[in-house]
């Protein structure tokens, strides 16, 4: 496994030429997005040591469509797809710009379905509560492309493989989600830190199949029996993750970071791909 030591010494020698990392964020409760804890610290570390994109394409879980869409407005709104939290939630704004032209050319690139240039959606909890902890000066352009929740995982893997090009053009393709998300679960007794046995066990399970490049059985979740089931009740969260893990080249290794299961049914592992 690739630590984040040897992967800090590895980015020093890159520059905007070289391929782009890809990674997917565990992005756990929208508070993340206003609060400097130990998730949201590292997501900012984590835009330090990597190359500063060109632009950043989200392939968030709030973003669940039938058929696959692209923000292609040149500044997308910022979403408040949430409630029940303070107002200072609600009173956040990403100004960051869209690129309507890399809408097009990423529409363009996906040649397994039609893309619509969409410019009614924005920038939903999923992509801003990260991307603001990484580029805080929303001066880098960023994109939402949505999840077609017609498909399966397979088909979401497929299809990210079609994106690859756009990393060696600096765009930073980033998925957001959860790998263990279950809501309907949650321990609030557990809510600052750890994870039932079966989420605990899922994780561990996921985290070996990435490190090992062993995609196959994380494509075919539902084949990994009940405590998968209960790990993903419903596939929303999941599915970011197969973009990052299809855009995997042979060469490349996995890093994990933010590591840690919170209110029993939930967990923050994240994972860069470079």
């Amino acid at each position: 496994m690739t630590t984040l030591h040897q992967f800090n010494n590895f980015t020093s020698d890159l520059d905007h030429t070289a391929i782009m990392p890809t990674l997917f964020m565990g992005h756990g409760s929208p508070m993340n997005g206003i609060e400097i804890n130990e998730f949201s610290t590292k997501w900012a570390e984590m835009a330090s040591i990597i190359p500063v994109p060109q632009a950043v394409i989200i392939i968030s879980a709030h973003w669940f469509t039938r058929g696959t869409k692209i923000t292609a407005m040149d500044f997308p709104p910022t979403i408040h797809d949430f409630g029940g939290f303070p107002q200072a939630l609600f009173d956040v704004q990403y100004p960051a710009p869209g690129n309507p032209e890399l809408a097009k050319e990423t529409a363009d690139l996906l040649h397994s379905t039609n893309v619509v240039l969409d410019h009614d959606w924005g920038l939903d909890h999923g992509a801003w509560s990260v991307i603001k902890h990484m580029y805080p000066e929303a001066n880098i352009p960023v994109l939402q492309l949505s999840i077609d929740y017609t498909k399966n995982a397979r088909y979401h893997y497929e299809l990210a493989k079609e994106l690859s090009a756009l990393r060696k053009k600096g765009v930073l393709i980033l998925g957001s989600g959860n790998m263990v998300h279950n809501l309907r679960m949650v321990s609030w007794d557990m809510i600052k830190g750890g994870g039932y046995d079966w989420a605990l066990d899922m994780n561990d399970k996921f985290k070996t199949l990435i490190t090992n490049k062993d995609h196959e059985p994380l494509i075919n979740y539902q084949s990994m029996g009940n405590a998968a089931m209960l790990a993903i009740p419903t596939p929303e969260h999941y599915l970011p993750l197969m973009y990052t893990l299809g855009l995997q080249n042979g060469n490349e290794e996995a890093t994990l970071f933010n590591d840690k299961a919170i209110g029993g049914s939930l967990t923050m592992t994240s994972v860069m791909i470079a």
